[in-house]
């Protein structure tokens, strides 16, 4: 005689499937960051797999390999760049700390005539050395396991699109929603995805392009190094490029340079901020917006979990868990009103 009835045993069954899938969640913690990477690659470039497989009939190894390829040179390869660019600037200035020094004076002595403020660039050093001390270690803990996680990312990419079709259909049968809020989820998550991560670049590369504009017009050095930073801290909310173009702006007065630092300023001020907006409009009307609140939001809770792509991977998990409220929100109405129907036809 069995000591569990059917049911028991199906509930003392589920309890198991949960610790164990507790643990494994618990054990890919470390490739949270790829995982996530994972959909947002396959979300983007599922529209290109299933042209160059369905539209132009290519093999499909041959165009997963091409995808992985693209999106590589498109993605990766940039940030290895950045790296190098920012690795030979602070080599420059270990080369040639006076050269730091004296512009670390001269704008001492430019807020100490004109603002009446000497110890301003003291303090805010100060201020910035710690609150770099306490989001470096997560940035540089992120970029240890980089290489890893670009191999795990890959990995799964490779395989969920050679079978994108019995992947989704068993996504679909697994999701607690319907069918139909399953289908609805997908289309969200591909806008929401859009949006942060083409919208988000499409703003930074422009507004990247102008600063790098903008050091030319008016003869400031290191213009492409400083636009290619300006593309990458673009992601950052409310701040963003005018990390870049603020500063240039007082060591070129502070170098008697007025010209070039009045001009950088007005340029950065009246242009660049402001083409933001502008493009976040367009952006909205084709992609999709996503409010600035969930971007400063996501990019706190980013850069600790997953270094630095935690400015892309932040406001997008974010995003993702708005979304999934949304949705859950949905079938719970959709539920209650089936439930009062029946029960009106009961009575």
């Amino acid at each position: 005689m069995a000591v569990f009835n059917y049911k028991q045993r199906n509930n003392i069954l589920l309890i198991i499937l949960v610790i164990l899938g507790c643990c494994i969640l618990y054990s890919l913690r470390f490739i949270a960051g790829s995982l996530l990477s994972t959909v947002i690659m396959y979300t983007l470039f599922r529209p290109v797999y299933v042209y160059l497989t369905r539209s132009l009939n290519w093999n499909k190894y041959v165009a997963c390999i091409g995808i992985i390829i693209s999106s590589f040179l498109t993605f990766v390869i940039p940030f290895y760049g950045l790296s190098l660019m920012v690795i030979d600037k602070i080599s420059e200035f270990q080369r040639d700390p006076l050269k730091l020094k004296v512009i670390a004076r001269r704008i001492d002595d430019f807020f100490g005539s004109k603002l009446h403020q000497p110890d301003m660039l003291q303090k805010a050093i100060q201020k910035t050395t710690s609150y770099a001390g306490e989001l470096f270690p997560s940035i540089i803990g992120g970029a240890a396991g980089l290489l890893l996680g670009i191999v795990v990312m890959y990995f799964l990419l490779y395989f969920m699109f050679l079978n994108y079709e019995t992947f989704e259909k068993q996504l679909i049968k697994y999701s607690p929603f319907r069918e139909q809020n399953a289908l609805k989820f997908a289309d969200e998550l591909k806008y929401t995805t859009y949006s942060n991560v083409l919208g988000q670049g499409i703003i930074a590369i422009v507004q990247g392009s102008l600063v790098c504009l903008g050091f030319f017009i008016f003869g400031l050095k290191d213009a492409v190094f400083w636009g290619v930073i300006s593309i990458f801290l673009s992601f950052l909310p409310l701040v963003g490029s005018a990390l870049v173009f603020i500063p240039a702006g007082v060591i070129a007065l502070a170098n008697g340079n007025n010209t070039a630092g009045i001009g950088i300023l007005l340029w950065g001020i009246l242009l660049v901020s402001n083409i933001d907006n502008v493009i976040r409009f367009l952006i909205a009307k084709h992609i999709g917006n996503i409010h600035p609140i969930i971007t400063v939001i996501g990019v706190i809770i980013g850069i600790p979990a997953f270094g630095i792509m935690g400015l892309v991977l932040g406001p997008l998990l974010l995003s993702y868990f708005i979304l999934t409220v949304r949705i859950y929100e949905t079938s719970k109405l959709a539920s209650d009103r089936l439930e009062r129907i029946m029960s009106t036809d009961e009575e």
